[in-house]
């Protein structure tokens, strides 16, 4: 006598949507996306009208250009004339040349009122800092090549960083007797009006090589 074949049952899909959207749900929830902080950098107003142009023609003094080639080279442009570094080592100062850094702090500072550095005016910042005369207008912009190498980008953006944190550390030292990160938030903020990170960053264009 043939044995009877059970059949089996069919299995109930109906409800796994529900369960798979619920599950969809929970991660989308519980999980952590990472975020990228990115750079902080200032971008100029637009001019508004054609008097604005021409505060900004006669306010040149105020800019300084940064721009990196596609051969990794850098250039700094002011009222005072170019400067080429040829690499990176040149850049921080340890090819012969005055370093990135430095430029940027004697144009940041203007110490000796140069009328070709950015203008000097006064501004009262409260105690213990005072009145002190600072370049309230001056403006980094930085552009570099699209085909520029990361290591250089991330070079020159190190040395104009650096360039404001030794600014800002030495006048927490000499106004605060402090370093500057031992300084309470308020105190830090004092310091960071007195010495604004104003650097403009330009979409990347192809400038090929420096020559």
């Amino acid at each position: 006598m043939a044995k009877t074949k059970k059949k089996v049952p069919g299995l109930n899909s109906s409800s796994m949507a529900d369960i798979s959207f619920l599950l969809l749900i929970f991660f989308l929830v519980t999980s952590s996306m990472d975020t990228d902080t990115g750079l902080a950098r200032r971008l100029p107003a637009p001019p508004q009208d054609e008097q604005n142009l021409q505060e900004m023609e006669v306010q040149r003094r105020n800019l300084m250009v940064v721009l990196v080639n596609s051969q990794n080279q850098t250039m700094v442009r002011d009222q005072l004339g170019d400067e080429w570094y040829a690499n990176i080592t040149e850049m921080v100062g340890r090819g012969g040349k005055v370093g990135l850094k430095d430029k940027v702090k004697e144009f940041v500072t203007n110490p000796n009122n140069n009328p070709n550095l950015p203008e000097l005016i006064e501004q009262d910042f409260g105690e213990p800092i005072g009145r002190v005369m600072t370049t309230a207008d001056h403006v980094i912009s930085l552009q570099n090549d699209a085909t520029t190498s990361y290591k250089a980008y991330i070079a020159v953006q190190n040395e104009l960083v650096k360039a404001y944190n030794e600014l800002r550390e030495e006048a927490a030292l000499k106004y605060f007797n402090k370093h500057y990160a031992d300084l309470l938030p308020d105190q830090q903020e004092k310091i960071n009006k007195l010495y604004p990170q104003r650097i403009s960053e330009a979409e990347p264009k192809n400038y090929g090589g420096g020559n």
